[in-house]
């Protein structure tokens, strides 16, 4: 495969390359950017199967770059420091970020993926949700990724997630259950702004689908479609008090 580096730091480039060359056999060229006006005109030579871009450079950012781009060939890498905002961006469309300084190991393991996911052609839909950063709470879509495929669900459409382990069950409208393999927790936070409460240790709920708050028995959510969520002893007053100022 071959490899762009996109960084106006020169020494942030020279330690991807570095760490590329020793940690990633795949990829058997590398070549680099300064920005957003050379990165594309590197990406239009090369045809690169992956590039690895810092989210703000001199010129732009990683994002105004692929917005300029009619069509986009390749797996993104974004290289970042500790930016909340684009981290909750890359979490939503699960597109894989390396922060600063950069771990081999996590960068190994994003060229894994990076390769597994141009062979099932698994990009476009999460650069997709990955700029629908300005959608209302009912418009914003989320990535959730099985082993084998890739579903772009609307928030507003999840019921509720139950933990299981590294494992998170998605339950959403219609029925539809979504196994991943991450843990609840991170979940937790990207869905909290969108009226998702943690109510149990093994559940998060989506607080627009609640039927009704039975208290008997410790206290249990009936969720849209039927289900019966338990709420813990520990959470019962956050719920209440949730649902009084809702």
């Amino acid at each position: 495969m071959k490899a762009l580096v996109i960084d106006n730091e020169k020494n942030i480039r020279t330690t991807v390359v570095d760490l590329i060359t020793a940690f990633c056999p795949q990829i058997t060229s590398v070549a680099e950017a300064d920005g957003v006006v050379s990165g594309l005109k590197k990406i239009h030579e090369l045809q690169p199967d992956i590039v690895f871009t810092d989210v703000e450079m001199d010129d732009g950012t990683g994002m105004d770059m692929l917005s300029k781009l009619s069509e986009i060939k390749f797996q993104v890498i974004f290289i970042t420091a500790h930016n909340k905002y684009a981290i909750d961006a890359f979490r939503f469309s699960a597109i894989d970020f390396l922060t600063k300084p950069i771990n081999p190991d996590e960068l190994a393991k994003s060229v894994q993926k990076a390769e597994s996911n141009i062979k099932n052609k698994l990009f476009l839909e999460q650069v997709a949700v990955m700029n629908e950063k300005n959608l209302t709470k009912s418009e914003k879509k989320i990535v959730l990724k099985e082993l084998d495929a890739i579903h772009i669900i609307k928030v507003k459409d999840l019921i509720c997630c139950e933990a299981s382990g590294i494992y998170t069950t998605f339950f959403i409208d219609n029925n539809k259950q979504i196994v991943v393999s991450k843990n609840l927790k991170e979940y937790e936070e990207i869905l909290e702004p969108y009226d998702f409460l943690r109510v149990h240790n093994s559940f998060l709920i989506n607080a627009n689908k609640i039927e009704k708050f039975e208290k008997n028995d410790g206290g249990f959510l009936i969720m849209e479609g039927g289900q019966r969520v338990p709420v813990s002893q520990r959470k019962k007053d956050v719920v209440i008090s949730f649902l009084k100022n809702f």
